[in-house]
């Protein structure tokens, strides 16, 4: 049984929310933060904040608050970031070119360790911040996956090829998969599966500037 069944979705989603605003007042030199301190900043109240952390045992202290370095170490012990994590991405177009390159994963705890197309005009192309990356064709994924025991995958093709991919990866041995695709993914229910539709945060987005406009 995994560790935190019992925590609610929402309270794990949230804990990357604290540990963002955590990392920040460490960078200001702060040694520690209230539960309001917290919630004012992520919009919560302190009770809810208390609630959330209290799921994983007596992280703070009542009268003092919570201690930044030390809680910041156990938040990303909880999210399994205190590891490197490699991931696979298939998708080399313009979307696939810019996760490569993006620094922000490794100092999260991931790594892009190989890039997968189907297009064979791609492969052997230079991806990454410095082309360290090559494009691989989708013949070798299963070998570089069961390799290097990557167990994530970054999907960022067209929608029509999305599902395709996802069951391509599933077969290699990945076991949760990041989806950039505009398509939802059908896959077993023990896979878990984040989509990140840029275009419904936006449509979220111009929704609520509509609501607010005069």
């Amino acid at each position: 049984m995994a560790r935190y069944a019992h925590v609610p979705g929402p309270t794990i989603r949230r804990l990357s929310l604290y540990l963002r605003e955590l990392e920040g007042l460490l960078a200001e030199g702060r040694e520690t933060v209230s539960s309001k301190q917290l919630g004012q900043a992520l919009r919560v109240t302190d009770a809810q904040v208390r609630k959330d952390l209290a799921y994983f045992g007596q992280l703070g202290r009542p009268g003092v608050g919570y201690p930044v370095d030390p809680l910041i170490r156990e938040v990303r012990g909880i999210l399994g970031t205190d590891r490197l994590w490699p991931a696979v991405l298939v998708g080399a177009g313009n979307l696939g070119r810019a996760l490569a390159a993006y620094r922000g994963f490794a100092r999260r705890g991931f790594e892009i360790v190989a890039v997968f197309d189907s297009d064979p005009a791609v492969v052997g192309q230079g991806l990454g911040t410095a082309g360290e990356l090559t494009v691989l064709p989708m013949s070798q994924l299963p070998q570089v996956v069961r390799s290097g025991d990557i167990r994530i995958g970054i999907i960022a093709v067209p929608a029509p090829a999305a599902q395709s991919v996802a069951e391509q990866m599933l077969d290699a041995g990945i076991r949760a998969l990041l989806n950039f695709a505009p398509a939802g993914l059908d896959v077993p229910p023990r896979v878990p599966v984040v989509s990140a539709d840029l275009a419904i945060h936006l449509e979220q987005l111009a929704f609520q500037v509509a609501e607010l406009a005069p």
